[in-house]
């Protein structure tokens, strides 16, 4: 559990550190695709050397263990992927909410600006959009617990 926690810890400060290095440097363009591809690159390479560990480990643990620490240490790899799936669902939920809403949301003010007649109906794709991080949350509930 104290690799999991370490290794959030890494990606959490990772994506505020190049955030910081986004906003300082005042990158744009190019400059800003080749920043947000690196932090993309090292979230997901993190997580697929987390899981490698976390299953090597409970592999190892259960091939030399008793059967009552076999159990346990499955149980321990469970619920770390059980953990991983949760903040996978709640992460790329919120991501997909983003872009929804920055799209809706900018034609919906567009829309408004030139007729405001549409508000209630323009509101209703961006309450749509919302949804999406919602379902996210319900899932992360979901496989919490099982």
């Amino acid at each position: 559990m104290d690799f999991v926690l370490i290794v959030s810890l890494g990606l959490v400060l990772s994506v505020v550190g190049l955030g910081l290095a986004i906003v300082f440097k005042k990158a744009n363009g190019k400059n800003a695709r080749k920043i947000l591809g690196i932090n993309i690159v090292s979230l997901f390479g993190m997580l697929i050397v987390a899981t490698i560990v976390l299953l090597s480990n409970s592999a190892a643990y259960a091939a030399t263990a008793t059967t009552a620490t076999a159990a346990t240490t499955a149980t321990a790899s469970a619920d770390g992927l059980k953990y991983l799936a949760a903040a996978l669902s709640t992460g790329l939920a919120s991501i997909g909410a983003g872009i929804a809403v920055a799209a809706t949301g900018s034609a919906a003010l567009g829309a408004i600006s030139e007729d405001s007649s549409l508000l209630g109906k323009t509101l209703i794709f961006v309450g749509l959009a919302e949804g999406i991080a919602i379902y996210g949350l319900i899932v992360t509930i979901l496989i919490l617990n099982q």
